[in-house]
């Protein structure tokens, strides 16, 4: 650590790859433990930026639809060494993540009938149902502070468990609705706490408070050019591609395409999504099951990186279920399943961050949430109510409504509920043991 009254050395690339590196593999507990990793090792330790330096590229990660940890990586990275820097640092947050849930979903797939195996997904279950049901009270306490926000999560939580409405109209409905509550009730749309100040020193940072901004962090048109040309290339040059290999209609070819989508509307975080993965994967593709999506989740959630790397275990298990060359090739299908969902899933990321980083750079004042997004983040909590509920259905009803009433697992979401909200238990601690019991049950 760098004495807090001399500026810390320059970092060399190589240095900052295997931070990166490293980072890739310890990222566990969401997007808020994330961020707290990348606050203690970048602000507080190494002081490669400083804490308004870091809480302004923070604030601008939280505008974005995707994995804002990720984004905030990738902007850091950009900031100390260019494109390559961005890629490197967002590349390295996600790659651990895709090879230990490649592994994962392998094992899941060829042995998720053994009995042990079984028992202990059946435990999981009822805590992945907890999970989801935590978020929404926890996105719910922080974004619901009036009673028309409350009554847009109301909307949109009917919208989609009563009528079925897609996930991109409510967003949009949402969005318009906090844009005109913006403009006629602007005291119930303004945006209020979250990262906006910094009071804290810890010496001088190498991209400090009054740091001017670097040659490659100024904004030219040129340069947005050139970003909009690349991104736009890499896209279309693999969608191409696998539109040309497969048609459109090709597995391939359609999770490029939905992926892409999903990316765009990640507002609020990944579970803001998983209600819209959740009615593409498995109600319109069929790529998996609502049971297997709970599995998913739980594996999500128990590796590092961020949560939105379910889609490449979404992917894996629609490329293993429809084997593009053959009954043989299901782990080579599924594993360029993975690739796919991940790569089409994390390309919308980089492209915001090299495109808006530099119009943010250019000024250091405080950023806000804006009123549409407000409105979307009320009308998040009801979507992922309404997921809680779905998970909650097929959980405690396996055979369907009226059938046989699953106890143990009502029991086991219950406790799980508890620990995670009363007593703050951390959510990898509370999944384990709840595959610990379904493990004991199964044998009982």
């Amino acid at each position: 650590m760098p004495a807090p009254d001399a500026a810390p050395s320059p970092v060399s690339f190589s240095e900052a790859l295997w931070y990166w590196l490293k980072l890739g593999f310890i990222s566990f507990g969401g997007p808020t433990g994330q961020i707290a990793i990348m606050h203690r090792d970048l602000v507080e330790q190494k002081r490669w930026i400083s804490e308004r330096r870091f809480l302004h590229a923070l604030n601008y990660c939280m505008l974005l639809p995707g994995p804002e940890a990720t984004q905030l990586a990738t902007y850091i990275g950009w900031m100390m060494h260019k494109t390559r820097g961005a890629i490197a640092a967002g590349s390295l947050f996600v790659l651990p993540s895709l090879i230990i849930l490649i592994a994962l979903s392998w094992i899941y797939m060829a042995y998720g009938n053994v009995p042990a195996v079984a028992g202990v997904l059946y435990g999981v279950k009822p805590a992945v149902t907890a999970l989801v049901a935590m978020a929404a009270h926890r996105i719910a306490t922080r974004a619901l502070r009036h009673a028309s926000l409350w009554c847009i999560a109301a909307a949109a939580f009917i919208g989609i468990y009563a009528f079925n409405v897609p996930f991109p109209y409510i967003v949009l409905a949402a969005g318009v609705l906090g844009a005109l509550g913006g403009r006629f009730a602007p005291g119930q749309f303004a945006a209020g706490g979250g990262h906006a100040s910094a009071g804290k020193r810890y010496g001088s940072a190498l991209i400090d408070d009054d740091t001017p901004p670097p040659a490659h962090a100024r904004f030219t048109w040129p340069g947005v050019a050139r970003v909009c040309a690349t991104c736009l290339a890499l896209w279309s040059g693999v969608i191409g591609l696998l539109y040309a290999c497969f048609g459109p209609s090709g597995t391939l070819t359609q999770m490029g395409w939905f992926f892409t989508k999903a990316a765009l509307l990640t507002f609020g975080g990944a579970y803001a999504v998983l209600p819209y993965i959740n009615q593409g994967g498995v109600e319109q593709y069929h790529w998996l099951t609502a049971t297997q999506m709970m599995d998913g989740l739980a594996l999500g959630e128990t590796t590092p990186g961020p949560l939105i790397m379910i889609v490449s275990f979404i992917g894996f298990v629609g490329g293993w279920t429809q084997p593009l060359f053959g009954a043989q090739s299901a782990l080579v299908t599924a594993t360029a399943a993975a690739v796919v969902a991940t790569y089409f899933t994390f390309l919308p990321s980089f492209f915001l961050i090299l495109l808006g980083a530099p119009i943010i750079e250019s000024t250091h004042g405080n950023l806000s949430f804006t009123a549409p997004l407000i409105g979307i983040t009320a009308a998040v909590v009801g979507v992922i109510l309404n997921l809680a509920v779905y998970f909650a259905y097929h959980v405690l009803w396996p055979q369907g409504l009226g059938q046989h009433f699953d106890a143990l697992s009502a029991a086991i979401g219950i406790a799980a509920m508890i620990a995670l909200i009363r007593y703050k238990i951390g959510v990898i601690p509370v999944i384990l043991a709840c595959g610990a019991v379904g493990f004991i049950a199964s044998f009982i």
